[in-house]
């Protein structure tokens, strides 16, 4: 059994609210269980100076965890002076996915800088993290489709993450924090809706794990993003 009484195969409730960062140009606030996580994206007309010239556009991210996210409280990482190595990870994974599945030539030259601040962390967040990330992208692009800078969305696809692994032996989908803690094995799936796999980020926590179960995990990521994107395009009304 597990803690939260999910069946093996079943996501935590999934919701996504639209528009919580008013002077963003895309912005979604999302939740999965106990963890949320607040998604900007801001557009500028410009790009960094590597891209200058080339013709494309650029899409990063930042991630961040609010003091009180978790149960006690976390020092915040401008106060310390620098981010610490799995915030950097993470921004980084966040990012990568995010243009896997953009065009930037039909961007041009202008950037979309992502923001997710993790609000409540219950596990998952990076996953919440891409999730919504892409809802706020496509919110973002689509303004700039309003006001006649792009003539058409430029995103090939959609993309969403969700977590899997082994609690006590068993494959489980979506973990949240107390299975997380407690998981012999544990991994990231982000994955498209057309099929495509961005990245597997897999970790054996006690004795190495077998390819047999890899793949049931994987069946299991593949089940749950195929409900993360129906969640995504619902929120954006496609």
């Amino acid at each position: 059994m597990r803690p939260s009484g999910r069946a093996a195969d079943q996501l935590r409730a999934v919701s996504i609210e639209l528009g919580l960062a008013r002077h963003a140009e895309g912005s979604c606030l999302i939740r999965m269980g106990g963890t949320e996580v607040l998604c900007t994206a801001s557009v500028e007309a410009k790009v960094p100076p590597f891209m200058r010239g080339k013709g494309e556009g650029w899409v990063t991210a930042e991630y961040g965890m609010l003091p009180r996210a978790t149960h006690t409280r976390g020092d915040r990482e401008a106060a310390r002076g620098k981010q610490s190595g799995r915030t950097q990870e993470i921004q980084r994974l966040i990012g990568r996915s995010l243009r896997a599945i953009t065009d930037r030539a039909a961007m041009g030259e202008m950037s979309v800088l992502l923001d997710c601040d993790v609000i409540n962390a219950d596990g998952g967040t990076r996953c919440a993290s891409i999730t919504g990330a892409y809802v706020a992208l496509h919110l973002a692009l689509r303004h700039c489709v309003d006001k006649r800078v792009l003539s058409a969305v430029p995103l090939r696809t959609q993309v969403a993450a969700v977590s899997c692994g082994l609690y006590e032996g068993v494959p489980v989908l979506d973990l949240d924090y107390a299975e997380d803690s407690n998981a012999q094995a544990d991994a990231n799936f982000v994955l498209t809706a057309d099929g495509g796999i961005v990245e597997v980020q897999g970790t054996a926590e006690q004795t190495p794990f077998q390819e047999s179960e890899l793949l049931a995990l994987m069946a299991l990521a593949k089940q749950g993003t195929q409900s993360l994107f129906e969640a995504q395009r619902k929120a954006l009304g496609l």
